[in-house]
């Protein structure tokens, strides 16, 4: 019973990383965004029908004759920079000062948000819908003034556009010191009869982003509706728009967000005034055999703006990095419900976040996200000893009694319920629990998850270094041991990803095996045979693994090699174990 418990989690541990080396191969080089290139005329937004009261779904620009190029407004914060086009109250050229694409010095920051006149647009933009079809409304190629100099924070403008008819838009704006913009949409009406509007705002991406790709990652639509997590891919969104027109998820809300998120970034629309019923929608907007897709909110019902009256609504979009703590703030400060949910840290969320935190207050203690780990590791194995310090003491035992069990077999191999009666009895009598062997693996496995979530998700760990060569925690080890670490001049990773053997999975997997060699020598060479392949079958699943994770795997070792050597001393010390069991066993004849 215990081989076959035994052989159990043994097959269960090696599944799951094969399942893993699967699911999560080595990432997948991301093109950065381009850059702007040169403006073109914009053709205006086709106004909506009578009655329907939804947000436009125009299309990108057409090649044109060149004008004048838009007016723009400078964007300046202590952590974005860029500008926003003042023809179509845009917000579509913004980077993130302080994260670069890579880890060199001279690489150049994230740009987040691009023009529609680049080859990836990507953009924020508030407007109105005029249910009647009469009333004037700012379109795409609408020139706005602005009002007061560039956005930054403490320094709020205000676009202003007069339609001629009586009516006065105005968007006014503010930037706080991260990454949220706070729109409120105004119109005045000095005309004789009142007007309905709808105001809307949205954001676009007018082509489809590469993604990673990764089962336990979420990339395209998401948000909070309503109190619940809506997530969509960008394949799911094209299957369900291609079945209702374009529109694949519409909802009413209260409180809530909607956006795009990547991997580390966030592009998302936030209500302001929880009171005022709002509908978002995810759209897919398929023209001239290119995806666009599109998150955005408007109320329910347009307002009605009497004469002499006024009407607003303010809206909050936040276009940034998905920082734990900063999301967090937000959610408490500003009532925007789970907005950290922005972040996928997935099925083992009850461990993944407390991870993170831990990591986090360790990085801000020791100033190194590789540090934290290796105290977050001691932390853990403190937190498990007793459970950990009774396999290891049944296993050291059982190393002791090996060759008395052996001699049990032995003895009694004709006589199969014999053999077993007499290893169990002197499990009873020794105290030991054969299956207890099995649980440091069993325990590290949702440990490795939730660890494994935190390295790839959390942007705070993007870029991260540790020491020597390990330049980023959540990349890969970049050394191989098929090019002699760097003697050679030639990436072997060229041929197949499999060729790829750094330093520190291969630490790893000398660690694996001296503590197997501290473990009882299974009396079946089967067994036997299967641990001699563990470390060499770990090493290889591993190495494309983040060295992060590779490092707290080797450090955990070292920890539990550590623990098993002072057990196994104070057993020997304790002695008398073994001499009993000895007694115990009749001899031959």
């Amino acid at each position: 019973m215990d081989q076959k418990r035994l052989l159990a989690a043994i097959a269960l541990s090696i599944s799951i990383l094969l399942v893993f080396n699967y699911l999560f191969p080595p990432p997948k080089p991301v093109p950065t965004a381009p850059q702007p290139q040169a403006q073109v005329t914009q053709p205006a937004a086709p106004a909506a029908p009578a009655g329907v009261l939804s947000t436009p779904t125009d299309v990108a620009p057409a090649a044109g004759t060149p004008t004048a190029p838009a007016a723009r407004l400078p964007v300046e914060g202590p952590r974005v920079r860029g500008t926003l086009s003042l023809r179509g109250a845009r917000l579509d050229d913004l980077v993130l000062s302080d994260h670069r694409e890579t880890v060199e010095a001279n690489s150049p920051p994230v740009r987040l948000l691009a023009p529609r006149e680049g080859a990836a647009p990507y953009y924020a933009q508030w407007g109105w819908t005029a249910p009647d079809g009469r009333t004037r409304v700012p379109g795409n190629d609408t020139d706005w003034t602005a009002e007061g100099g560039g956005l930054a924070p403490g320094k709020p403008v205000t676009l202003r556009w007069d339609n001629g008819q009586g009516q006065v838009f105005e968007i006014a704006l503010a930037l706080d010191e991260n990454y949220m913009v706070t729109a409120e949409q105004r119109v005045r009406n000095s005309a004789a009869e009142p007007v309905q509007l709808l105001p809307w705002s949205r954001i676009r991406r007018e082509s489809t982003p590469p993604t990673l790709g990764f089962f336990i990652l979420h990339e395209g639509f998401v948000g909070v509706l309503d109190g619940r997590l809506r997530e969509m891919t960008y394949k799911d969104a094209k299957s369900e728009g291609d079945k209702k027109n374009g529109l694949a998820l519409e909802q009413e809300t209260g409180a809530g967000w909607a956006g795009f998120t990547d991997k580390y970034w966030l592009t998302a629309i936030t209500t302001v005034d929880p009171a005022i019923r709002t509908r978002a929608a995810f759209r897919h907007v398929p023209e001239g055999g290119q995806d666009r897709w599109q998150a955005d909110f408007a109320p329910v019902g347009a307002q009605t703006v009497a004469p002499g009256g006024t009407a607003q609504l303010a809206t909050r979009l936040f276009a940034g990095a998905k920082e734990v703590r900063l999301l967090d703030a937000y959610r408490d400060r500003l009532g925007i419900p789970d907005f950290d949910k922005a972040i996928d840290f997935g099925w083992f969320y009850f461990l993944t976040k407390p991870f993170f935190y831990a990591l986090d207050f360790l990085f801000h203690l020791f100033g190194n996200f590789g540090i934290a780990i290796l105290v977050f590791t001691v932390a853990l194995k403190a937190a498990f000893f007793p459970l950990a310090n009774k396999a290891y003491k049944s296993m050291g035992k059982m190393r002791v009694l090996g060759p008395k069990m052996q001699e049990i077999r032995e003895r009694y191999k004709d006589d199969p319920a014999k053999m077993q009666a007499e290893v169990m009895a002197m499990y009873r009598s020794e105290k030991i629990n054969p299956a207890s062997g099995c649980l440091p693996i069993l325990i590290q496995i949702p440990v490795f998850f939730a660890l494994y979530k935190v390295l790839f998700v959390t942007i705070e760990m993007r870029h991260a270094p540790f020491f020597g060569w390990i330049r980023d925690l959540s990349a890969p080890d970049p050394t191989n041991l098929f090019n002699l670490f760097g003697l050679i001049p030639y990436d072997p990773m060229q041929l197949s990803h499999y060729l790829h053997m750094p330093a520190w999975a291969i630490f790893m997997g000398v660690t694996m095996f001296l503590q197997q060699k501290l473990n009882p020598q299974p009396p079946d060479p089967i067994q036997a045979k299967i641990f001699q392949w563990m470390p060499i079958i770990f090493t290889f699943m591993l190495a494309s693994f983040p060295a992060g994770l590779v490092i707290y795997w080797s450090w955990n070792n070292l920890l539990s090699i550590a623990q098993q050597w002072y057990i196994m001393r104070l057993e020997k010390q304790r002695g008398g174990g073994a001499v009993a069991v000895a007694a115990a066993v009749p001899k031959k004849g």
